[in-house]
Order: structure tokens, then sequence, then C-alpha cells
């Protein structure tokens, strides 16, 4: 499956973005779906994930309350709706796909990796 993550862009704090993440090659809706960030030098971090079917999300710490995971599969899409974005939450952005079962939050536990989009919050 390959995937395209676009939404990035420049933010004031306390604005907010929708990030996509396109798949193709195969329907998303077989594999559990995440979002992680990360900085130069920096470990990639995870930020949120969600079932096959959208019932079931995690999110890190950091985001909860503040963004939102969903998915349409018929579109075969996923996004990642963040509000109230902070300075800190200024990162590359990149979705992935994994085949298991379960959600997981490791970077190692997904298959596959888009491209990452970036995201600028000015203070």
């Amino acid at each position: 499956v390959q995937l395209q993550a676009s939404g990035g862009g420049l933010v004031q704090a306390g604005g907010s973005l929708r990030l996509s993440c396109a798949g193709s090659g195969r329907t998303l809706s077989s594999y559990f779906m995440g979002w992680f960030r990360q900085a130069p030098g920096k470990e990639r971090e995870f930020v949120a994930a969600i079932s096959r079917s959208g019932g079931i999300t995690s999110y890190a710490d950091s985001v909860k309350g503040r963004f939102t995971i969903s998915r349409d599969n018929a579109k075969n899409t996923v996004y990642l709706q963040m509000n109230s974005l902070k300075p800190e939450d200024t990162d590359v952005y990149y979705c992935a796909a994994r085949s298991g079962n379960y959600v997981r939050t490791g970077p190692g536990e997904y298959d596959y990796w888009g491209q990452g989009t970036q995201v600028t919050v000015s203070s």
C-alpha cells in the first residue's frame, strides 16, 4: 500500500489543521493506521492510532483532547484533526499502516509509511 500525507502548513498557536493520509494500491480498511511526528535529530514519536473499523483509538498524552484521528474507509483516507495547536507541535507528521492486529504505538510496529507533511506552529 502507498500512503500520501497532506494538509500540513503554517498556523498560529491556537489554530487548527487537518491532515489527510490517502491510500492507494490496497484498501486502507485492511490496516490499523497511525500518525507519528518527528523533529530533526529526534526519534519518531507516536501521536495517534485507529483500528480498522475506527472503533478504537489511542492518543499520546501530549495531544489527548486536542487531536482527533478518524478514517473514512469509503474514501480510503485517514485524518488527523489538530486543534489548539501549540508551537511544540511543530514537526514533520507521518501516517503509517500496520498489517497486524491491535492498536500499537511503536514506529517499528508499522509496515508502511507516507512521505511526511510539515506542520509549523508559530507563537
